[in-house]
Formats: C-alpha cells, sequence, structure tokens
C-alpha cells in the first residue's frame, strides 16, 4: 500500500511537470527551438548523470524571464532541473546565440505568412536601474544612478526587429545606426528577403543631422521630430506601437531592473522577451 501510494504521488507530480513544461512551453515554439538548438556534448569517457531535457530547461529558462525570480528561487520540483543546472545551461545557449537565432526564426515564419509591415517602424529606448556590470552608466533621468537602456525598433504593427542594450548615460542618437544595421534579413512573403523600412519614425532624441542624411543614404524615409519646432503632443500619432511594444516588455519581469552582471546576459533575457512576444503573433 505504501509503494502504491508512493507511484500515485509520484505520477500526480510528473503530470504536473509536464503540464508546466506544455504551458510554458508549446509544441510550435519547442520545433522551432530544436531547429536552433546545438546538439548536447558528448563525454568521451562515458558515464555521468542523466542530462535534463532541453525543453525542461527551456521552460525553467522561460519561467526564470517571466517571474523574475532568481535562479535560487527556481522550483525544481515543477521543472525538474534546478536553478544551476537552468543557469548553466541559459549561459552555454547564450554564447551559442541560441536566443537570437530563435527570434530571426521567428521573424521569418512572420515574414513568410506576410504578418510583417514594412511601410512604417518606430524607434525608441526604455530605462532600468541596474546594480553594476558592464554596459551600464549614470542614468541622466534618474539622478544619476546606475541603469542600463534597451533600444529598439518595431515594424508598423509593434513586432521587435531589431534590440540592443547600452549603458543609461548612451544618447539615443548613437544606438540608431547599429539598431538598423542589426535588423536581419526576413523573408517575405513573395520575393527576396527584406530588411530595411519604407519609413522611419522617431522622437526628439534622434534629431541629428548626419542620422537624416544616413537614412536618405539607405533608401529609408525617415521622420523625426524636431526640437524647438514640432509639438510633442503630436509624437504618439504612429509611434503609439512602440509604446505598446515596451508594455508588453514589462510583462517580463526580469527586465524590470537588472540583475545580470554580464551584458550579454540581459540583452539574451531582452531577446527570450522579443521571441516570446512575436511567437504570440506568430499562432493568432
Amino acid at each position: 500500500m505504501t509503494l502504491l501510494r508512493r507511484h500515485l504521488i509520484w505520477l500526480g507530480r510528473l503530470s504536473v511537470v509536464v503540464s508546466i513544461v506544455e504551458r510554458l512551453v508549446p509544441d510550435e515554439l519547442w520545433e522551432l527551438f530544436q531547429r536552433v538548438v546545438p546538439e548536447a556534448p558528448s563525454r568521451p569517457q562515458g558515464g555521468g548523470r542523466r542530462r535534463h531535457g532541453d525543453r525542461e530547461v527551456l521552460a525553467a529558462i522561460v519561467f526564470v524571464a517571466m517571474s523574475g525570480c532568481t535562479w535560487q528561487q527556481l522550483p525544481s520540483a515543477s521543472f525538474g532541473p534546478s536553478g544551476a543546472t537552468a543557469h548553466r545551461r541559459f549561459a552555454e545557449w547564450t554564447n551559442a546565440r541560441v536566443w537570437a537565432k530563435l527570434h530571426r526564426l521567428i521573424l521569418d515564419e512572420l515574414g513568410a505568412r506576410g504578418e510583417l509591415d514594412w511601410s512604417r517602424c518606430a524607434v525608441d529606448s526604455v530605462n532600468m536601474r541596474a546594480e553594476k556590470g558592464g554596459l551600464t552608466g549614470p542614468n541622466p533621468v534618474d539622478r544619476g544612478k546606475y541603469g542600463s537602456k534597451i533600444h529598439l525598433i518595431t515594424e508598423r504593427t509593434g513586432l521587435l526587429l531589431s534590440v540592443g542594450i547600452s549603458g543609461a548615460n548612451l544618447h539615443d542618437s548613437q544606438a540608431l545606426i547599429p539598431l538598423v544595421k542589426g535588423i536581419p534579413p526576413i523573408r517575405s512573403r513573395r520575393g527576396r528577403r527584406r530588411r530595411r523600412p519604407g519609413k522611419l519614425h522617431a522622437d526628439k532624441g534622434y534629431d541629428c543631422d548626419h542620422l537624416r542624411r544616413w537614412l536618405r543614404g539607405r533608401g529609408i524615409r525617415h521622420r523625426i521630430a524636431r526640437k524647438g519646432i514640432e509639438s510633442s503632443t503630436r509624437l504618439g500619432r504612429y509611434r503609439w506601437t512602440i509604446e505598446r511594444t515596451m508594455s508588453w516588455l514589462a510583462g517580463c519581469r526580469r527586465l524590470h531592473r537588472r540583475y545580470e552582471r554580464k551584458a550579454e546576459h540581459f540583452l539574451a533575457f531582452t531577446s527570450i522577451a522579443c521571441t516570446l512576444i512575436c511567437y504570440r503573433r506568430l499562432t493568432k
């Protein structure tokens, strides 16, 4: 009777783990992830502990990103791998650029279905405090407290095409060119891949003549607000979509405040949030 009871308890825990993993990593997302994840390293000498499944570890990483908990607070009973195992696999996949590849793969799927509108794009940034680490700096709008900044470009409906991070003291205008260059060549429903929007909207933080010349040289029309000339009340007429995307990013609680010392790890969580936003559009 005791063995039967233990077996039933084990089956109950297993069903809970499976339901949580499938909810956080649906089958479609798992199939896409399998196309970009590197193969597990083999042990030439053999032996060793059994390696946790990639899907369970991915679900644990997504849980950390969305809930904002620390790796030590990860409920291993609900996922299987411990916080240390999930963090170690997260670092391995970050070094292999898995998150950027997954984001680009989902953008390709959206582009092939005609879900991306290249007629108009918007650029902006969002600040958050940071304890320490690379790519941090004193925030001029937060009493000089150290922080980081996320720069992003979205297409007309608000899907993220390119993201980057910097210190909070970096002026927005210095991030525009790297962001535009960082847009990958994305598939289209018809014709060749595309990486240049038809028009770019930006606020007064990007009011620089050399940026206008650079955009014209690449065949991109621009609508950049001019300081001291245009009213701020009309800046959100076409840029409200990127403000909505920032609120979507806030759904990833790990981005509310930067705790990662390594800049690449903070960028990885940003890419995970962008991937989940684009994946939700893909499943509609």
